[in-house]
């Protein structure tokens, strides 16, 4: 057994979220497992760029209140104690709702077998834009409010 040390919080890239989101990094694997886990914070407003992972990805919420929206237009809300499954290619996003907070621990599998043409278990794409994300909004049944979701 192996104790991991408490890693130091970082801002999220800008080229990759809108808005303010903050990454705890938990486990990076360990040259036995390609297992990576991160707490990671959205303010209000905030959210990943569209992106996939070449071997899917579990966000398991901690706190607040959170969207996960697919290309197709499917969306669900995420709430403390839910989980969301997103498979191998699946083009998401996911963060905070307009008004809402929410936290959550996302989990993949960095198999560099399995991996993109890069290397990277992540293929980010262009950012969520305002319109998307208000549809998104609207598709999971949750108010929300124009202006907060621009950042």
């Amino acid at each position: 057994m192996d104790k991991n040390a408490t890693n130091p919080t970082v801002k999220t890239p800008a080229e990759n979220f809108t808005g303010d989101v903050w990454l705890t990094p938990v486990f990076g694997g360990d040259g036995t497992s390609q297992l990576t886990c991160g707490l990671v914070r959205f303010t209000p407003g905030a959210r990943t760029n569209w992106h996939s992972h070449a071997n899917g990805q579990l966000l398991v919420c901690t706190d607040g209140i959170g969207l996960v929206g697919t290309r197709d237009g499917q969306t669900v809300v995420l709430r403390a104690g839910e989980s969301v499954w997103t498979p191998a290619g699946e083009e998401h996003f996911h963060g905070g709702t307009s008004t809402n907070m929410m936290c959550h621990y996302a989990i993949l599998d960095g198999d560099a077998a399995h991996s993109s043409a890069s290397g990277e278990a992540t293929t980010w794409l262009e950012p969520v834009t305002d319109e998307q994300y208000t549809a998104a909004h609207s598709a999971a049944g949750v108010s929300s409010d124009a202006a907060a979701g621009e950042q």
